[in-house]
């Protein structure tokens, strides 16, 4: 089924349109190990490297360097030459740079190739939304966007479970090959599984800039980037929060923050599928913000107040804190269209992505003045802002 009604007819089952929906979520998700893999390497570089935190830390930052500088190049990529060659290209780039990480002999080699990987990884982004929006029908688009959403964290969540453990035991060198094999892996997969999906020919009316059109696409992104702020607030100072104002042991504090992300993960899926149900993307995200604005505020007074209902609250503001990305990411394509996704898309991840680089020292000063419950309420703000930014209804209606 075509994804565009002005689309040359292209034929695929249901069974294949799902299959490129799980191979794009693969994808992402090998590029996640690779963008926040190295981070879980910490240690063991100050440990074993001799080298010092603030080194390390700086190593780890460097694939995030590498995504900000590439995002938007392979978005054009994405609008010039597909999504199939842009992930295949991306996932080779990953694979290679991992293997260049592994071959290292120096830590400024490292530091190179660890940049290399995550300016290839960024490819997956737009190509592989990209996939999702061009395959699937706009009834069935925001459930399987959310599914698609779900790769960031479950990239996470592999190499937490694998990198630390695997350096712990056989070294960085050993660490350092779970990224190009999960990259190798999905790139695998993308050649046998993945078709471009259609597009209309290059009529004028495809191919103009939709950012001179209407100030639609802006709205999205600049609320995007409110909604991102605490977001990134609680998955950053979740667990500081919980051992250090509510007294809780590292263990249990740890797995409730692991499952907090799997509820949040489950959470973009079920905005997805309501979007799909009202038809529209700009209801449940204005729907979203109104609750992240309530669940911020309340987390905020009740942590001032020590109840242990803001360790409840905490949960909620997770799961609804990340609900909109799906929404905004499935929003931007759409309105874009198939000339100009890739790099709206782009547009849409560096704004996301350097807003939450900005959060975390802010949001680290402001607590160490004021506290997290007043860091809390305050992130409050920025949803409210964000209300008024959404747009009041889709520009294109589902159908």
């Amino acid at each position: 089924m075509s994804a565009d009604p002005a689309a040359p007819a292209l034929e695929v089952s249901a069974r294949r349109r799902w299959a490129m929906l799980g191979v794009s979520t693969c994808a992402q998700a090998a590029a996640s190990v690779a963008i926040n893999g190295a981070a879980f390497l910490i240690p063991v570089l100050v440990d074993d490297r001799g080298l010092s935190l603030t080194q390390a830390g700086t190593l780890a930052a460097l694939p995030l360097v590498g995504v900000l500088c590439t995002l938007l190049l392979w978005g054009a990529a994405v609008d010039r030459i597909g999504e199939r060659a842009v992930l295949l290209a991306g996932l080779g780039g990953t694979t290679l740079a991992g293997v260049g990480a592994l071959l290292a002999d120096s830590t400024l080699q490292l530091g190179a190739a660890l940049f290399l990987a995550g300016a290839f990884a960024a490819s997956t982004s737009s190509a592989s939304g990209r996939v999702v929006v061009g395959w699937f029908p706009p009834g069935r688009r925001g459930l399987a966007m959310g599914i698609r959403q779900m790769a960031q964290p479950v990239g996470v969540g592999v190499a937490a479970v694998t990198i630390p453990v695997i350096s712990a035991h056989e070294g960085i060198a050993a660490a350092l090959l779970v990224s190009p094999a999960a990259a190798a892996v999905a790139a695998v997969a993308v050649t046998l599984v993945v078709l471009d999906p259609p597009r209309p020919p290059r009529h004028v009316e495809h191919t103009a800039n939709p950012y001179r059109q209407s100030s639609y696409l802006q709205r999205i992104h600049v609320a995007s980037i409110l909604l991102v702020v605490p977001q990134f607030l609680v998955w950053t100072y979740a667990l500081v929060w919980l051992l250090d104002d509510r007294g809780w042991e590292p263990s249990p504090a740890g797995l409730l923050v692991a499952g907090t992300q799997l509820l949040g993960a489950l959470g973009r899926i079920a905005s997805g599928a309501l979007s799909d149900a009202v038809g529209g993307r700009m209801r449940p995200m204005r729907w979203i913000a109104i609750g992240a604005v309530a669940t911020m505020a309340l987390l905020g007074l009740t942590a001032w107040l020590g109840w242990a209902v803001s360790v409840l609250l905490l949960t909620v503001a997770t799961i609804i804190t990340v609900a909109d990305n799906g929404l905004a990411f499935t929003a931007t394509a759409e309105r874009a269209g198939p000339y100009w996704s890739g790099r709206a898309l782009g547009v849409q991840n560096t704004a996301q992505y350097l807003t939450a680089a900005l959060c975390a020292p802010l949001a680290g000063l402001t607590i160490t003045h004021w506290g997290h419950p007043a860091t809390f309420a305050l992130s409050a703000l920025f949803p409210l802002a964000a209300i008024a930014l959404v747009p009041t209804r889709d520009e294109r209606p589902l159908h």
